[in-house]
């Protein structure tokens, strides 16, 4: 087992390293680098004011370079001025004896994220706050999906082709098939709006980040858990459906077993095994899902925080996100891959 884990974590590191390599390259393509002088300075610089900018800034070194001052693995570049001398790792302007005694360092292994030109405020610090918020949602909506998902799967897969069956499974696909945007309007327009709707809820999702209660968040947190909760009732279902034609739940029922000992103590730990690999993937899924909802609803958690930096071409902040992003997908599924193998007793690692 310790040697799976070690391979598994070497190449999330590789995967790590190329997926945040190629958001680091798009991001600093050339046009990005020109917008970013531009909405800093002022949008009638000429291109050699653009190209000065850029340079007194270390935008114009070599890509390979950049990633590694941005990673933490090559000294930061500094740049001499008539005022003094400035860099990566330099606040401000200082003399030469102040930049020698500089950290050599300061990218990501450091802690340093840089510093967010939308928010005026340290990365780390914004992507932290925001990530605090889009997690007390994501922690509700799995309350909200998983169980019932499960439920939905189980009671479904009890006996296959029933009415119980068809009407679960119907309903499951319609979740699955609708997209937050379509469900998040819907509800909207439905439960929340004064003009035409029954405003039900008559709190806002902004007024959660602060104090969550019902009225304010019970629809967010219910626009994200339908989508996923079709997928997982669909996966239990099918997973349930092939435990109870299994041997052994036959020699069960043959031998007298109530129906429901069979589902409770023999079926169901069997058939979970293959939707708790489905729902630890949920997690990056939902990273994706909650960039949606939370600009419906203004929520200003981590979702919401990826549309603005986007928007504003916050280079820095980007790369921080994509760097929380890859590292959500990558450990959970690590965590599904290690939790399976235990789940699993036929799985063997050679």
């Amino acid at each position: 087992m310790g040697l799976f884990i070690l391979r598994r974590t070497g190449v999330m590191i590789l995967t790590a390293l190329c997926l945040t390599f190629i958001v680091f390259f798009l991001t600093n393509l050339y046009p990005n680098l020109e917008k970013l002088a531009k909405t800093q300075g002022n949008f009638r610089m000429s291109d050699e004011a653009v190209a000065s900018w850029l340079d007194a800034r270390g935008y114009l070194d070599p890509l390979p370079a950049k990633y590694g001052q941005w990673l933490g693995v090559l000294p930061g570049w500094t740049r001499q001025t008539e005022d003094g001398v400035t860099g990566r790792c330099i606040t401000g302007t200082v003399s030469a004896e102040e930049a020698a005694a500089a950290p050599r360092f300061c990218g990501i292994l450091q802690g340093d994220w840089g510093v967010s030109t939308r928010f005026k405020a340290e990365v780390s610090e914004v992507i932290s706050v925001r990530l605090a918020l889009t997690g007390k949602l994501m922690f509700w909506v799995l309350v909200l999906m998983v169980p019932t998902a499960l439920l939905i799967g189980v009671l479904a897969g009890m006996k296959e082709g029933s009415k119980t069956d068809r009407t679960l499974s119907t309903v499951s696909i319609l979740t699955t098939a609708t997209p937050e945007y379509v469900s998040g309007v819907i509800f909207i327009a439905v439960f929340a709006s004064s003009a035409v709707g029954l405003k039900w809820f008559k709190g806002t999702a902004t007024s959660a980040m602060e104090e969550a209660n019902f009225n304010n968040f019970f629809l967010p947190v219910l626009t994200i858990a339908l989508y996923g909760m079709g997928y997982i009732a669909r996966m239990t279902r099918a997973s349930m459906t092939e435990v109870m034609t299994a041997q052994y739940i036959r020699t069960a029922r043959l031998k007298g077993v109530a129906f429901r000992d069979i589902v409770l103590k023999h079926a169901l730990r069997n058939a979970l095994i293959a939707p708790f690999t489905v729902i630890m993937l949920q997690f990056p899924w939902l990273l994706n899902g909650v960039v949606i909802v939370e600009v419906l609803f203004n929520y200003k958690g981590f979702g919401w925080t990826l549309v603005e930096a986007a928007g504003n071409n916050d280079i820095e902040l980007l790369l921080g996100v994509s760097v929380v992003s890859v590292l959500v997908v990558l450990l959970t599924q690590l965590i599904s891959d290690i939790g399976y193998v235990y789940l699993n007793p036929r799985i063997r690692i050679s």
